[in-house]
């Protein structure tokens, strides 16, 4: 009787630990109306950043195909390429890329329509190097990073050049049940300075964020709830009570034993 006695006594507080008041979780984009009749969406334009991989294809209205090869080195992949990478041209370190045959352009900070009518400018000026030059620049490692509450953390790449913080939730697989939607941080660097923005993900005011569409080599972090950190604590609890009762169950039958 006095050995119950003194299990009740232990597992009976945990029972008080267990039953604490559970946090309210929010879900996607609570409270949103209809909002079919609002204004065209403007999605602003992707700046090019250091260590951006460019895919930079040339043509021209030339009948001569060997002319046009003369500015695009052609892999099997079908892009261009430079700096010894055969994949595409590599902004450096000084926010650089180097075309074989055109020189040096600055890139980083512009857009991909800026640098084309840079290199376009180059092929024209001050002397026709092409006729009716076309450039066709795409992102080739466009990429993010999502971390924190999300059922699979990691990199990710986008296959295209456009992707919300909702659509790089949906890859990761979603925000699990620990996950605070409502405090998602997003860390940024723009012209070599690092940003964090907070995003709500159940505010209806979600589209206004400028952290709503990503960037390049943006990191995605969902905070857990204050209920993982208390699960956390109980499950110390428990497996330190646990083992006090298995000791305590192996000396009250040691002692059933040898009395």
């Amino acid at each position: 009787m006095k050995l119950i006695r003194l299990l009740l006594l232990l597992v009976f507080p945990l029972y008080f630990i267990s039953c604490s008041t559970q946090q309210r979780i929010p879900n996607y984009i609570e409270n949103i109306t209809d909002s079919s009749d609002k204004a065209e969406i403007k999605v602003e334009e992707l700046r090019i950043q250091k260590n951006d991989l460019l895919s930079i294809q040339i043509y021209s209205t030339s009948i001569r195909a060997d002319v046009d090869d003369l500015y695009n080195l052609r892999t099997t992949g079908g892009s261009a390429g430079s700096n010894g990478q055969g994949m595409g041209f590599l902004v450096d370190a000084k926010g650089n890329i180097e075309h074989p045959r055109l020189g040096v352009f600055h890139a980083e900070g512009l857009t991909k329509d800026e640098l084309t009518m840079q290199i376009k400018k180059k092929l024209t000026e001050p002397v026709e190097l092409l006729k009716d030059p076309t450039v066709i620049i795409r992102f080739l490692n466009l990429k993010i990073t999502v971390m924190g509450e999300v059922t699979n953390q990691g990199v990710m790449n986008i296959p295209g050049e456009k992707v919300t913080i909702l659509e790089a939730v949906g890859l990761a697989g979603g925000i699990t049940e620990w996950g605070l939607k409502d405090q998602v941080k997003v860390i940024r660097e723009v012209d070599g300075k690092r940003m964090i923005g907070q995003v709500n993900l159940a505010s209806d005011s979600l589209f206004q964020s400028p952290f709503y569409n990503l960037m390049q080599n943006d990191v995605v972090l969902v905070q857990p709830t204050k209920r993982k950190a208390k699960k956390a604590e109980q499950d110390v609890v428990l497996q330190r009570v646990g083992f006090g009762l298995s000791v305590i169950t192996a000396i009250a039958l040691l002692y059933n034993i040898f009395r």
